[in-house]
């Protein structure tokens, strides 16, 4: 639970003193909750914490970790705005988990890849002979998305480009050092795939009632 109370306050780009007195708790609680392996508080200060985080209490406590996103009823009078590139590359922000598209002799196939965000690129690493390595030197699509059931809201951002295998050994050192973190499907992923798109498009659905929070404004893959 520690790890998801310091992900939504950095979303929200708060202060553990922001929380702590949101929720009418002490900042040093709220780090002994981020950092220690703690058993659940009491059901009252967790409701009080999610409020004070924007969420409710099983997202908090892992209730929800094997829903997909969007389950949520829509919002009353959505409101959809397109995005710009500029907007689109900030929200990419400089890493996370993506969803790459490509066409296979079996038909479309899409699959979630941890992916880094280059300069004029997106990179990600897969095993060779996979769909996404097959892919190297054709158009694929690539989409990365957030949502936030709470408010019923959130952006996604699609990229289509060529894909490139790197077979450089200096730049996969490269990309190798700037990795975040190893591939979360493990294996022998070690064929780093780039994708420097032809076209960026983007949009956000916010509901026009709703309070919105930084969530909606800050770049989410930190």
């Amino acid at each position: 639970m520690g790890r998801r109370v310091s992900t939504r306050r950095e979303q929200l780009g708060l202060s553990r003193q922001d929380v702590a007195a949101r929720c009418g708790s002490a900042a040093g609680y709220i780090r002994y909750l981020e950092e220690q392996q703690v058993t659940s508080p009491g059901s009252g200060f967790l409701t009080s914490l999610a409020n004070a985080l924007e969420t409710t209490v099983d997202e908090l406590t892992g209730g929800t970790a094997d829903l997909p996103p969007g389950t949520a009823r829509g919002p009353y009078r959505p409101q959809s705005t397109e995005l710009g590139v500029g907007e689109c590359r900030r929200l990419l922000g400089t890493h996370g988990i993506g969803r790459v598209g490509v066409t296979t002799p079996d038909g479309p196939v899409i699959l979630p890849v941890n992916y880094i965000l280059l300069e004029n690129a997106v990179a990600f690493r897969t095993v060779p002979g996979t769909p996404p390595a097959a892919a190297a030197g054709n158009r694929i699509a690539f989409e990365v998305d957030r949502m936030d059931d709470d408010l019923s809201q959130g952006w996604s951002v699609l990229l289509v480009g060529v894909a490139r295998a790197v077979t450089d050994s200096v730049q996969v050192s490269l990309l190798n050092e700037r990795a975040h973190s190893l591939p979360w499907a493990g294996g022998d992923r070690s064929l780093w795939i780039t994708v420097v798109p032809t076209r960026i498009t983007g949009r956000r659905i916010a509901a026009r009632h709703a309070y919105l929070s930084s969530t909606i404004t800050r770049p989410e893959l930190q």
